[in-house]
């Protein structure tokens, strides 16, 4: 057949096969809690073009604390590539059923806590849990934490109490200059043998700079105590710095990488997310 009758189909880049576990989107207009920030516009298709260009196809998609329990924009990010990523939404304990069911389909496979920001959980955290746990527990979903390094003990009752998987953000706040022998320690131990995950994240959250060398031997340790339950997040767009500022998506991975020999790292990027949001 001569060239010029031939006709072929545009071929769509092959999604690449890292998983970036924490990253948030936001729609200029949606509103937002007050007293903390107001977010720029950083739709989704900017992070996956981004995240792709270093590997990573997948995402899990959190919700900011700035949008409250109204998981809308993250629910529509999810549906606008379904299947491709994951969420982690913020829920009202009489969230109903049929809500949750709708954002498991969606793809949504855990609730947050946030204990940090000023416009996170405002509510009765330990009421909340308890009254959400056994529904949790029913569709399979983990409870996400953000939480400073002192609270940590407090989780390890929690995670007895409701039988969840729990995922710690940003290093547990296991930060750069906690003793050696503070009890957050020993309690990241207990949650680690009780079968809890860490995220490799937010590390301008935990009292160091870039490029974080003063952080290693918290990474390095927190990462002998979790093993394979780990994930690494870029925490695009960083919402603690103005966007002229904003940390480099590369410069995200390097603590990572140096801190976590291979196969170790390559296995916290592509196969162990899915253990966890699949």
């Amino acid at each position: 057949m001569s060239a010029e009758f031939l006709v072929t189909e545009p071929v769509s880049p092959a999604i690449a096969a890292g998983w970036d576990c924490h990253v948030h989107v936001f729609e200029s207009g949606a509103p937002v809690r007050p007293g903390h920030y107001l977010p720029a516009h950083r739709p989704l298709a900017q992070i996956e073009a981004t995240a792709q260009a270093h590997g990573i196809g997948h995402l899990v998609l959190v919700q900011p604390s700035v949008y409250g329990s109204d998981n809308t924009v993250l629910l529509r990010a999810l549906q606008a590539t379904p299947g491709r990523h994951r969420g982690v939404v913020v829920l009202d304990a009489a969230t109903s059923d049929a809500e949750l069911d709708r954002l498991h389909a969606a793809g949504v496979r855990g609730a947050r806590f946030n204990l940090v920001s000023p416009a996170g959980h405002a509510g009765d955290v330990e009421a909340d849990l308890l009254q959400l746990a056994p529904r949790l527990r029913a569709r399979g979903w983990h409870v996400q934490w953000y939480v400073p390094a002192e609270q940590l003990p407090q989780l390890v009752r929690w995670h007895a109490q409701t039988g969840l998987c729990f995922v710690l953000d940003h290093l547990a706040g296991l930060h750069a200059h906690l003793p050696d022998d503070h009890p957050a320690w020993a309690a990241a131990q207990a949650l680690a043998d009780a079968g809890a995950w860490l995220k490799f994240s937010g590390w301008y959250r935990l009292q160091a700079t870039a490029p974080y060398a003063e952080l290693q031997p918290a990474i390095r340790r927190a990462a002998a105590l979790f093993g394979m339950r780990g994930v690494w997040g870029s925490d695009w767009p960083h919402t603690s710095f103005a966007p002229a500022q904003s940390p480099g998506y590369a410069s995200t991975l390097e603590p990572a990488r140096r801190c976590l020999a291979e196969p170790s790292f390559t296995a916290l990027l592509q196969t162990q997310p899915p253990s966890l949001y699949l």
